[in-house]
């Protein structure tokens, strides 16, 4: 007997129907998803009056982190920052990938963007990809005078794996007491490598954009034999208070849903801010895939509504 779960949304299904089924997860599919090809940064810069910075900063062990600082020409001194973490499993992207989505603050907000190219599972393992988030995040703190942000706004996001590193980078900053970090934007975010929720088990099977088997996939890729962290796996932690306040969205119809639901519920529990959307019918990554769909649109709009409120909040009498 299947598992009841709840149904995609029907103007989502069109779209949905037109994307290539995903072979299981191995080597060779994980190399093929790495080189799929994706529209060129150029492509999104068009039109656009953005001045592009490239810089690496060293890892923890010294490696080279590629970052990529895009900024308005015409910016404000003191800039809001989105510090933006791209998605993939922790296995394949790019600090490219999806970057229409911070590109659409940098145009509403003013907002200096950050991207960071972190290593990627399995190659890297453990705490590396998540440190070397934070390192980033780090040179981005110590350089705000010169990128000409405002040390107080920088907002930490991402999306998918990218929304469970930004995760865990921020209880990484929380811990270390730097840098400090006004918000985290957590757009369907991977927190839980224990797969074990009832949103887990409903999404599981050979269809789906981020199935339950996917997720074991890639939570084995990353862990690499590796005990689990709480900054690899932010579910983990036993302290979700002194957070930032939080961001978390997830559609009804996907693997990360609970965890997500979960992850704001504790972090209320712990006494901080978080503001939680689940959108019905959304399955795993829709808004960024399909941001022409009415639900994906909302969504989109929701998350600047909110950093709106967060980067430009109105002045006390």
């Amino acid at each position: 007997m299947s598992t009841p779960r709840p149904t995609i949304d029907p103007e989502l299904l069109v779209p949905l129907a037109d994307l290539p089924t995903l072979p299981p997860l191995g080597p060779e599919v994980i190399e093929q998803l790495r080189h799929f090809p994706q529209p060129p940064i150029e492509t999104h810069l068009e039109g656009r009056a953005v001045q592009r910075r490239e810089v690496t900063v060293p890892a923890g062990d010294g490696t080279p982190i590629p970052l990529t600082i895009l900024s308005p020409t015409d910016r404000a001194a003191d800039a809001p920052c989105v510090y933006w973490i791209h998605g993939g499993g922790m296995m394949w992207g790019d600090r490219f990938s999806n970057i229409d989505v911070p590109l659409e603050w940098l145009d509403e907000f003013g907002a200096v963007v950050v991207t960071v190219d972190y290593r990627l599972a399995p190659e890297a393992t453990g705490e590396t990809l998540v440190d070397d988030c934070y390192q980033g995040l780090l040179w981005v703190a110590e350089n705000a005078a010169d990128l000409g942000i405002d040390p107080a706004r920088i907002v930490v996001a991402g999306a998918s794996a990218g929304g469970g590193l930004a995760a865990g980078v921020t209880l990484m900053a929380r811990d270390r007491n730097s840098p400090a970090i006004a918000a985290q934007l957590l757009s369907c975010p991977m927190l839980d490598h224990r797969n074990d929720t009832t949103s887990s088990r409903q999404y599981t099977g050979p269809d789906g954009v981020w199935t339950r088997e996917m997720n074991e996939f890639g939570w084995r890729s990353v862990l690499g034999g590796h005990s689990a962290s709480a900054y690899v796996s932010p579910a983990l932690a036993d302290d979700l208070s002194g957070l930032p306040t939080t961001y978390i969205d997830a559609g009804s119809a996907e693997v990360f849903r609970d965890e997500d639901v979960t992850y704001a519920t504790r972090i209320w529990a712990a006494g901080g801010q978080a503001e939680l959307h689940l959108w019905a019918g959304g399955f795993h990554g829709f808004s960024t895939l399909f941001p022409q769909v009415r639900v994906s649109a909302a969504a989109r709009r929701a998350q600047a509504d909110w950093l709106a409120r967060v980067l430009n909040p109105q002045p006390k009498d």
